[in-house]
């Protein structure tokens, strides 16, 4: 595993389901993580406290899923320079999901977060994942036989057709 640290954070533990999928891909990828609920409405100084202490604890890029309003991406990157990848989540009380969508997405200039389709927590993990490549070629091997495994599959499901 690596030393880099990709920070995994949701607005609220019924997000896990969802946000585990960005954990398993990157310890799959090698890439070290942690994973916490950090609520932008319930408890914003735990926000405020995460988003700016993040690069000093060795973050190198912030995964943030969030349901409904979704304002934990957008609020944490207005916080920290570290990337940030959103997540949205189609929650219990969304509109079928376009409002975590749209909140995350539709950022204004200055503050950007890279957005995932709903619930696509997996192409966040590999996204931060690739980020991180760049500055580490121990992911980069890691990724290309995470892709060729991806075409593997396709090829394997070709043939049994």
């Amino acid at each position: 595993m690596t030393k880099i640290k990709v920070g995994i954070i949701m607005g609220s533990k019924s997000d896990l389901p969802v946000m585990q999928d960005a954990a398993d891909v990157l310890k799959e990828l090698g890439v070290e993580y942690e994973i916490t609920v950090v609520s932008a409405h319930r408890t914003p100084d735990r926000m405020f406290t995460y988003a700016r202490a993040a690069a000093e604890r060795g973050l190198k890029v912030i995964i943030a899923g969030a349901g409904g309003a979704a304002h934990l991406p957008g609020m944490v990157a207005s916080l920290t320079y570290l990337p940030v990848i959103g997540v949205p989540i189609k929650s219990s009380n969304s509109i079928d999901g376009w409002d975590s969508v749209l909140s995350i997405l539709q950022m204004p200039n200055g503050i950007p977060v890279a957005t995932v389709a709903l619930n696509a927590a997996k192409n966040a993990g590999i996204l931060a994942a690739q980020i991180l490549s760049t500055a580490d070629e121990s992911i980069v091997q890691n990724l290309i036989d995470f892709k060729e495994n991806l075409k593997l599959k396709v090829e394997e499901s070709a043939r049994e057709m």
